[in-house]
């Protein structure tokens, strides 16, 4: 299990982590997912102890890594965007020398080198120097090198960066089965990518926390703020007060579209999605005013994301400006 709680990180002034505080639970695929700069590979860096925060506490398990560094990081694996593999070493030789950095005795430690190989799908290459290797197979290494040791925990940054699709697909496959015995936490800024392999996602944008939750969750916060469009055929001055007459009906936008005379098209903003549909239906029918289209348009992970990002940083925004006029 991770533990973000109240994590800050300044550089010089600026704020690049603002007040960060999450899980990630044991045994679960969690997507770190946010755009360039928000602040991901610098909480990934705080939270493997590779650099100190600000303010802030990061627990590995329960141990706290500011005050037991040696003790928490023997529990995490990581793999930074660019892994920094030695050029001039074959890739046995890598995970060798990796699993000696981390103490390993060398009985168990050509064990766990052979296990690593066989589970990343580097086997073939175990003899070539890394620096032939395609970018691909680097990832592979790298992801080897973090496993090295079996750790309970995975932080993954970025994991498919510069990889091509066939390349990708493979990628996630392995991340999907390396999940089965490890806790996952995977940074990208790619939706496909959290989408394709995670349980939960945590969105952040300038250091701060926007929204959590599974895939279906996010989407569905969109799907409600975005209402239920409907079509109806009658006299608007029966319609709109039929349906601002209804409880659970919070908000009514007319939309102008070119189509059929005699057509009203409306978005509908309320409570219960199921509960508003039936409403409405109900009024209509009362009024003999026939429903053409009655539709709540499928969000994706992409919109949820642009959406909660633009309207968190308008929030924010609007709370600066706030703070110095009070000021």
């Amino acid at each position: 299990m991770i533990e973000v709680k109240n994590l800050v990180k300044y550089y010089g002034r600026h704020r690049a982590v603002d007040d960060l505080s999450f899980v990630v639970d044991t045994g679960k695929v969690v997507g770190f997912l946010g755009p360039n700069g928000a602040g991901k590979s610098t909480t990934m860096n705080m939270i493997t102890g590779y650099i100190a925060p600000t303010s802030g506490k990061v627990l590995i398990d329960g141990i706290d890594m500011e005050q037991k560094p040696e003790r928490a990081k023997e529990n995490i694996g990581y793999l930074p965007e660019i892994p920094p593999l030695y050029q001039d070493l074959r890739v046995r030789e890598y995970l060798v020398f990796t699993a000696e950095l981390k103490k390993m005795g060398r009985k168990k430690r050509d064990a766990m080198v052979h296990d690593v190989m066989k589970k990343t799908g580097i086997m073939d290459v175990s003899e070539r120097l890394i620096r032939h290797l395609s970018k691909g197979y680097r990832q592979r290494v790298g992801l080897a090198g973090a496993l090295v040791g079996d750790p309970d925990i995975l932080i993954l940054d970025e994991p498919t960066v510069g990889l091509d699709p066939g390349q990708i697909m493979e990628m996630r496959e392995l991340i999907r089965n390396l999940s089965k015995n490890h806790t996952v936490l995977l940074s990208s800024h790619i939706m496909q990518e959290i989408s394709a392999v995670c349980d939960e996602i945590l969105i952040i944008n300038k250091g701060r926390m926007m929204a959590s939750g599974t895939p279906e969750e996010l989407t569905r916060q969109i799907r409600k703020k975005n209402g239920i469009k409907c079509v109806v055929k009658g006299e608007r001055g029966k319609i709109l007060p039929a349906l601002h007459a209804l409880e659970q009906i919070r908000q009514i936008e007319e939309v102008q579209e070119s189509g059929e005379e005699g057509l009203v098209s409306l978005i509908i903003h309320g409570e219960e999605e199921g509960v508003v549909r039936e409403q409405i239906f109900f009024a209509m029918a009362s009024l003999s005013c026939p429903i053409y289209e009655m539709t709540n348009p499928n969000a994706s992970l992409e919109e949820a994301f642009l959406a909660l990002t633009e309207d968190e940083a308008e929030k924010q925004e609007e709370d600066g400006q706030l703070e110095e006029e009070v000021g």
